[in-house]
Parts: C-alpha cells; sequence; structure tokens
C-alpha cells in the first residue's frame, strides 16, 4: 500500500462532558482528539495509509495517545515525546444543540514544542497530500516548523491540504490569526473552511461574498470546501458551484470532530479520483459521501476513536433514500 498522507499539527485530549455524578457534579471523559489526527483516523477507516507529525508530552496522557494512534493504523514514528512538556488538553463544554465551547490547557502544552529541526523532508517527501491547520501557527517556534513541512510538500509536488480551524482562545491577538490563515490560504490546493471562518478571514457579509474573494485572492485553491453546520456544505471547483445537503441526525449529541470527518472523506475523494478532472456528479457524491459521514459523528462522544466506517457510511446513506 502507497503512502497517501501526512498530517502535522496537535494531537490532544478532549475532556468531554459525560452524566453527572451522584454529586451532581460534571463528569468528563478523556478523548483522544486533534484535528489533524482525526482527519488521518477517518482516512484509515477508508483504507488509506497515513502518517501524524507532531509533539506531546511524555506523560500518561502522551503515551494514551500515542497508543491510540498505533490501535487506528496510524503511523507514529514522526510523533515526538516532549520531557519537559505536558500533553496539551481541551475542556469542551457542549450546548443542548451539540455546539461547543474550548477551554484549553496549552501554556505551553507539548504540540507548541515541535522544532524546525524536527520536520525532515524524508518524513514527508513519500506522501502524496499533506494535511495542515492553524494551531501549529500559533507560537513562532510550531509555526517555524509548519512553514517547513509546507515548503517541503511543495517542493516535493504533494497536494496541499488546509483547515484554518480557528480557535480564538489560542490565539494572543485574532489579527496574528488572520495573518496565519491568510498564509495558509496562499499555499493549499485543497480548502476546507467554515462559514465562521470565511466571514473571519474576508471581512464580507455574506459566505457568497466571502468565497468569492478568497477564489480572487488564491488562485492557487483548485478546491474549497464550505461547510455551513446545519446548512450542510459547498463545493467551488473551476466555474462549478455543488451544494451538498446535510443530513440532521435526530441521535446527534455533540459536533466534535464533524468538520474533520468531512475533511477527510474529501481527501479520500481526492485520492481515488484526483484533482484534475473532478465533474459536477463526482462534486456531488463526495458531498453526499461526507456530509453523511459528518452526520454519523455527531452521535457518538468524542470524535479519534469512533470514526464512522465506510459500511457504515454506505448503510446510512441506503436508509436515508428508502
Amino acid at each position: 500500500m502507497e503512502n497517501d498522507v501526512i498530517a502535522l499539527g496537535e494531537l490532544l485530549i478532549d475532556f468531554t462532558e459525560n452524566d453527572t455524578s451522584s454529586q451532581g457534579n460534571p463528569m468528563f471523559e478523556a478523548n483522544p482528539g486533534g484535528a489533524p489526527c482525526n482527519v488521518l483516523a477517518m482516512l484509515n477507516n477508508l483504507g488509506h495509509k497515513t502518517a501524524f507529525l507532531g509533539k506531546v508530552g511524555e506523560d500518561q496522557f502522551g503515551v494514551l495517545l500515542k497508543e491510540t494512534l498505533n490501535s487506528l493504523g496510524i503511523d507514529t514514528s514522526y510523533l515526538y515525546m516532549d520531557k519537559e512538556v505536558r500533553t496539551t488538553l481541551a475542556f469542551v463544554h457542549t450546548a443542548p444543540d451539540g455546539d461547543r465551547d474550548f477551554a484549553f490547557y496549552r501554556n505551553p502544552g507539548a504540540d507548541m514544542m515541535l522544532t524546525e529541526d524536527e520536520v525532515k523532508e524524508e518524513m514527508i517527501k513519500k506522501y502524496k497530500i499533506f494535511h495542515y491547520g492553524t494551531l501549529s501557527m500559533t507560537h513562532e517556534g510550531v509555526r517555524k516548523a509548519t512553514y517547513k513541512g509546507i515548503q517541503i510538500a511543495k517542493d516535493n509536488n504533494l497536494i496541499l491540504s488546509f483547515d484554518p480551524n480557528l480557535r480564538r482562545p489560542l490565539w494572543n491577538a485574532l489579527e496574528d490569526a488572520k495573518e496565519q490563515i491568510l498564509y495558509g490560504l496562499g499555499q493549499c490546493d485543497v480548502l476546507k473552511i467554515s462559514d465562521e471562518e470565511i466571514l473571519f478571514v474576508s471581512d464580507k457579509e455574506t459566505i457568497e461574498e466571502g468565497v468569492a474573494w478568497i477564489r480572487n485572492q488564491f488562485q492557487n485553491i483548485k478546491l474549497l470546501l464550505a461547510t455551513l453546520g446545519k446548512e450542510g456544505s459547498i463545493a467551488y471547483y473551476k466555474d462549478m458551484k455543488v451544494t451538498g445537503k446535510p443530513f440532521l441526525n435526530p441521535d446527534t449529541i455533540e459536533t466534535t470532530g464533524a468538520g474533520d470527518t468531512f475533511c477527510g472523506c474529501v481527501l479520500h475523494y481526492i485520492l481515488t479520483n484526483g484533482l484534475q478532472d473532478l465533474t459536477e456528479d463526482k462534486l456531488s457524491d463526495m458531498l453526499r459521501f461526507a456530509n453523511a459521514a459528518s452526520s454519523l459523528i455527531t452521535t457518538r462522544r468524542g470524535a479519534l476513536k469512533v470514526m464512522p466506517t465506510t459500511k457504515e457510511i454506505e448503510t446510512y446513506l441506503a436508509d436515508i433514500k428508502r
């Protein structure tokens, strides 16, 4: 099997609310998480060979995360363990409609400690797609490591995939966040971006205006995917605009990992069909499959360990057709 996708970024523990104790206190479940690895977990479920490049602490959570990736078949050869700095933790508060707020314990966290020297060409060049976000751009050291990874990927003709994954609490100033998102937009071939991020980075009033601005400014982007939460998703490719309707699930409990699930499914389609000659039908199939997978993940707590399988997604789509 060929090597398909390598992702650089954060690997952390998402503490998600799961019931209350007998004393009425909220109880939290330690779910392995981190957007880039969620994407890889989805890809592995779809039969692809993936690797993660990043850093965790040499502590109980770091060990748990490494064991989790190994159990999922994600290559951890490039997962570093920091003896000094602890694994990053995120506490996720889920609203009644499934939306989330995050509180991060990352001052610093091990994922910020990845250095330029630890990013090497031989790690990246044997893959087809390099996937990155902005949590690895919040601080100078790890930002340089990310920039180096992006440059190596470009030099070796990988497809570059970018999901800004804006987490406002992690930035000292939102202007810095915007600057790094703009940098990321300027490097990628495939962009998966949420409605909130489109408006944030473009300063426009509507999604359509925001997307038009991004596509005009960054003509390197071959495929732009806008995720709209409960409104579904849209793919923009060449002169095509293809809309994917949402699959609203009555069993939704939280939305953690929905965008990453979507992103993994999109990269699966690109690995299968290429990026050169996508048709309206192919884009429509891609969005249908990705939206269905995203809907399924909202019925489960966490993301990394519970990504849907191909069979689950196909069964879900078949049931919807009935």
